[in-house]
């Protein structure tokens, strides 16, 4: 479908990745605040009030901080099951923002979701409360414990996931924060009673900056989040001050096999770390091989060397329940490159993946109608949405089709990325494209779901812009076929079309 020219002309500009000369990169102040802000210790912070309690982020803090005996309050937009799980733990949650909040409050903890602008926020300032970011009070949390920290600009959830199960299996009782819930816990985050402490690290913001870590993952680093970072050596200065945070004398382990990683493993090797690197490549320390993609999840080979001393090579045939991907090979090879060091029961470890059920929005299973499967993805990156694709292909029966239905997310990711969308989507047999997710931003004139659509290099009649959230899962039920996969991807509410979709495709079909 061809494009708007003022459309290509914006995303030739900001594809770039290259500063102009009177250029300061709007994210540098923050980067660096983040790494020199203070943080208090868990005694100081008195009562806490949360803003987006509920959210993937905020909901694990507000377990972590119930669980440490903390008097926690927060807002939400609206009721969920996350709320009333917050409330059932003895959290005060209000629906909607109200200056009145503050009244109980020593300490407010936000994220750079909230908008500046936000009464609740001013107000705390005004009043002389302590305000945080969501990452000084995690950061807060973790203070005396082993942190290990998984950055990335994909793969975190997943690979923290791993690590976190196997540390379980194997009895360390640690503690953890993640992105998303866990499905065998249904917990994003757990106050162990181990020394451990396994947090999801977000480079977003540049908030991972503000965390000290003994181990630290690197999954992958490309250019995302240029909003704050500016363009794409923004965020591998970032990236750079995550390395020089490292403890001396910790381990840091990086993808060999992505470039950005590839890099930043090169710059750590001239600090006070430990390197070990992973992937495919055949001089990676522990080297993925033989991967098997399957219906039910991946295979695949690991050799490495013992790094206690002995230096013998050894070697795992691991699966991966639940998970499906090449991608995901080697999320579970850093995570096993964690496990080594902490010296984890590797037997344990490998039927523990075996036997993982997943993590949410991550390749979840959302239900079958009439033959037709429905996926969801976090997917919301070029790289990631193309991955997420390639893996769907497995489930695919002879002759079914791919069905993508993405939501982009965000006016300026959407803007920026465009083109790589549109061609990521056109891994799928047909693309439907819904209107932009536009959490904190303002639109920009211009900038629409359609300006996905127009980029997908597919047949005219293979790509749908459907600019109305309701009118989705008709138009998806329209196409579809039975034995087809349809995957939803997307980080806004993309997800809550899939039991709308099922719906729609069992009045459909019924009726025929």
């Amino acid at each position: 479908m061809g494009g708007s020219d003022d459309l290509d002309a914006a995303h030739r500009a900001q594809s770039s990745y290259e500063r102009p000369a009177d250029w300061a990169a709007p994210g540098a102040a923050l980067v660096r605040s983040a790494a020199t802000e203070e943080i208090p210790s868990a005694d100081m912070l008195g009562r806490v009030h949360i803003m987006g309690i509920a959210g993937a982020g905020m909901s694990g803090l507000a377990r972590i901080m119930l669980a440490r005996g903390l008097s926690v309050s927060g807002c939400e937009g609206r009721e969920s099951v996350t709320v009333s799980a917050l409330r059932a733990l003895g959290a005060q949650v209000s629906i909607g923002h109200s200056l009145q909040h503050l009244d109980a409050a020593d300490t407010v903890v936000y994220t750079t979701a909230i908008n500046p602008s936000n009464l609740e926020l001013v107000g705390a300032r005004d009043r002389g409360l302590r305000v945080l970011r969501r990452a000084s009070g995690l950061a807060a949390m973790i203070t005396g414990k082993k942190a290990l920290a998984i950055a990335g600009t994909h793969g975190k959830t997943t690979t923290t996931s791993l690590l976190t199960v196997a540390a379980q299996a194997c009895g360390l009782d640690p503690s953890f924060a993640i992105g998303a819930n866990l499905y065998e816990s249904g917990l994003n985050a757990h106050a162990g009673t181990g020394n451990l402490f396994i947090v999801e690290a977000d480079e977003s913001d540049g908030s991972f900056l503000l965390l000290r870590p003994d181990l630290a993952i690197v999954t992958n680093v490309e250019a995302d989040h240029l909003e704050n970072h500016g363009d794409l050596e923004g965020i591998f200065s970032a990236f750079e001050q995550f390395v020089d945070r490292i403890v001396p004398g910790g381990l840091l382990i990086c993808c060999a096999d992505d470039p950005g990683s590839a890099r930043i493993a090169d710059y750590a090797r001239g600090k006070q770390v430990r390197v070990r690197t992973y992937g495919v490549t055949p001089e990676s320390d522990l080297q993925v091989e033989d991967i098997a993609e399957h219906a039910d999840g991946v295979e695949f080979t690991v050799h490495w060397r013992d790094s206690g001393g002995s230096g013998l090579r050894q070697s795992r045939r691991l699966r991966l329940g639940s998970l499906l991907g090449r991608h995901m090979a080697l999320n579970a090879t850093a995570a096993l490159g964690a496990a080594t060091e902490l010296k984890l029961d590797l037997a344990r470890v490998e039927q523990t993946w075996r036997d993982f059920k997943g993590v949410h929005r991550r390749f979840e299973f959302r239900g079958e109608a009439w033959g037709v499967r429905v996926y969801d993805d976090y997917a919301h990156h070029p790289t990631e949405v193309a991955a997420a694709l390639s893996a769907a292909r497995a489930v695919l029966s002879a002759g079914a089709r791919l069905i993508a239905v993405f939501q982009p997310g965000t006016y300026s990711r959407t803007q920026t990325f465009a083109l790589e969308f549109g061609q990521s989507l056109a891994v799928a047999d047909m693309a439907v494209v819904m209107d932009i997710f536009p959490a904190r931003e303002e639109p920009i004139p211009g900038v629409t779901g359609a300006s996905v659509a127009e980029r997908v290099p597919l047949p005219s009649d293979q790509v749908v812009y459907e600019p109305s959230w309701g009118a989705t899962a008709a138009v998806v039920a329209a196409l579809v076929r039975p034995g087809d996969v349809v995957m939803t991807m997307g980080i806004g509410d993309v997800h809550l079309v899939c039991p709308e979709i099922l719906t729609e495709i069992e009045s459909r079909f019924s009726d025929s």
